[in-house]
């Protein structure tokens, strides 16, 4: 897809557009020859991916608040635009493997893809891929740990020493058997946070167990994680970790 975008529309065609998939704007001039070599190597670049990127060409002497807004001091400039904001730019005409490896990084991985679709065989073949994926590795994890595979579940975690998440699950496969957290952990599988967190917090506070503490520690963590440090439900339960811990 390669259009031409102006003041009065760049809002909707790249913007807007932007959340459903990556457009890369070309700022150019009619009088720039460096402009007039890099263009043709987008546009080829970009018909190449199929529809998978967008361009988008702004002619800065037809649209010059446009390049007062993205602050343009020399041309050509490209800059991609994902969910709303730049991803990624550069400045000059580059040469045709560089425009491609500028693009190809825009675009989800094989590994993005096969996570994404979520199923046991497309997790381990991402895995494969990038060792280091542990968003797949936890998603792995979680399907033999419903599946009762727990030792299996466990082991790939263990992979995964520098994730929150990994460990936190990790952590509830260890805990999730005694009687006291059940409800904790129900709470928590039907989309209360709240309660669900206020329930292992507060084992926290009864355990004379060091080991036991810990586990509970990191499963509060692993789920904080998963939520993000914005959210509200979080924001309050670290006060209240902070409190049990300490």
């Amino acid at each position: 897809m390669i259009f031409d975008a102006t003041e009065a529309t760049f809002d909707q065609d790249v913007i807007e557009r932007s959340h459903q998939l990556p457009v890369v704007v070309d700022f150019w001039a009619a009088w720039c020859a460096p402009c007039r070599q890099l263009t043709p190597v987008l546009e080829q670049a970009v018909t190449e991916r199929g529809g998978k990127v967008a361009l988008a060409k702004v002619d800065t002497e037809a649209s010059p608040r446009l390049a007062a807004a993205f602050r343009i001091q020399g041309i050509p400039a490209v800059k991609a635009f994902k969910d709303g904001g730049i991803d990624s730019e550069f400045t000059g005409a580059q040469p045709p493997a560089a425009v491609a490896g500028f693009l190809d990084a825009l675009l989800p991985s094989e590994a993005d893809a096969l996570v994404a679709t979520g199923g046991e065989h497309e997790l381990r073949r991402a895995l494969e891929l990038e060792p280091n994926r542990a968003d797949a590795g936890v998603a792995l994890a979680r399907i033999l740990a419903e599946r009762g595979e727990r030792e299996d579940a466990l082991a790939i975690l263990a992979e995964f020493p520098g994730s929150f998440v990994a460990e936190g699950l990790a952590a509830r496969l260890r805990l999730e058997d005694e009687e006291e957290l059940r409800a904790a952990f129900a709470a928590l599988d039907a989309g209360e946070q709240q309660r669900g967190l206020d329930a292992l917090i507060a084992a926290i506070g009864g355990s004379p167990d060091p080991s036991r503490r810990e586990d509970l520690r990191r499963a509060v963590v692993g789920v904080l994680d998963e939520l993000g440090v914005e959210h509200p439900v979080a924001r309050e339960s670290r006060r209240k970790l902070a409190s049990a811990l300490y």
